[in-house]
């Protein structure tokens, strides 16, 4: 079979290799879509660990299952997580799976830009997704970037009639836009550099779409009856954004890291101003649980985003070097598809 190994953003090579042999619990998925994730491109976090079998996006059909297996069989059309919990360690027990330690080590093989993987039998226990008859594979690539977001508005502790701000109109910042506006936020408000971006925001759903150079806390005051925002989700890993987002919080706000910055960074924080007077919450997200996987697969059952608008490129395998240009560009482009079958 073939499959894109990643050396670095500008080194993404079509190899091939045997299609993976699966064991008892274990099931073989044929790959019909998978997207290039914004943490596919940090290089800094991958290119140690380089050459790699990258993708995590992924929808396919199950066409082999290994002995055991019962909850699923082949002919499924299914999404798949590529990281799932243990559900027995303390952090499980207490609802947060993200942080569990098997979690953090569990992985398909070789990887989601690749014509098939293996579903290790952890993973078909409690990682993969039914699809219904109205889910494309394309749309159901969103399911895992959906299921982040989705923890990172409940960890945030969104409340309908709040105002959202979102800083970082890329993939994650639309998504973030979308939910915000289906849970019942009050205002939402996108930020960006790009103007490409900023039309993108406006047409999936944002009251209003903020260039980053504008003095942002008074841009934010114009279109929010004077206010700051009650939440603030900080979906850009440069440093201003941060800075940005902790000047347009409002007293007893949140402020939700759902980006990663570079290694190393550190930010200034005013502790009177910021925690002692005004209350703020600042905090991080990282990853979905299986229950997330599940609502986020749910919500674009029903059709309360509309994902599908948002790719803009679907490529061949072959392609997928093109892929990783546009992703980490950053510009013309929303959501970008391989599609390994073709």
């Amino acid at each position: 079979m073939r499959y894109a190994t990643w050396y670095n953003n500008r080194d993404v090579r079509v190899q091939e290799m045997p299609v993976p042999e699966i064991g008892p619990g274990e099931a073989l998925m044929r790959v019909e879509a998978c997207g290039i994730c914004g943490s596919d491109v940090m290089e800094w976090y991958r290119i140690s660990r380089a050459p790699l079998v990258l993708g995590h996006e992924v929808s396919g059909q199950i066409v082999a299952v290994g002995e055991g297996v019962n909850n699923i069989k082949v002919g499924d059309r299914v999404a798949v997580a590529h990281h799932v919990p243990c559900n027995t360690c303390r952090y499980c027990l207490s609802g947060h799976q993200t942080v569990c330690e098997t979690l953090r080590k569990t992985n398909f093989y070789p990887g989601g830009l690749s014509e098939f993987v293996r579903l290790p039998a952890i993973n078909v226990d409690r990682g993969v997704f039914h699809l219904p008859d109205n889910v494309s594979c394309e749309d159901a690539t969103f399911v895992e970037p959906l299921a982040c977001v989705l923890r990172g508005q409940r960890l945030a502790n969104m409340h309908p009639g709040d105002s959202v701000l979102v800083v970082g109109s890329g993939i994650a910042g639309l998504l973030h836009v979308q939910l915000a506006r289906a849970f019942g936020a009050r205002k939402v408000i996108a930020v960006d550099i790009d103007d490409y971006r900023l039309e993108a925001a406006r047409q999936f759903g944002a009251d209003a779409a903020i260039h980053a150079q504008e003095d942002l806390p008074a841009a934010v005051r114009r279109v929010n009856d004077g206010n700051l925002a009650d939440v603030v989700i900080v979906c850009a890993g440069a440093t201003t954004a941060i800075l940005q987002a902790l000047s347009c919080i409002e007293r007893r706000g949140t402020v939700l890291i759902f980006a990663t910055p570079n290694p190393g960074v550190t930010i200034p924080l005013s502790v009177n101003e910021l925690f002692w007077r005004n209350e703020i919450t600042v905090m991080s997200s990282y990853g979905g649980s299986p229950a997330d996987y599940q609502t986020a697969l749910d919500l674009i059952a029903a059709g309360t985003l509309p994902v599908h608008r948002m790719i803009t490129h679907r490529l061949p395998l072959a392609d997928t070097g093109k892929g990783f240009q546009l992703v980490a560009e950053a510009k013309n482009s929303i959501k970008v598809l391989i599609e390994p079958q073709k």
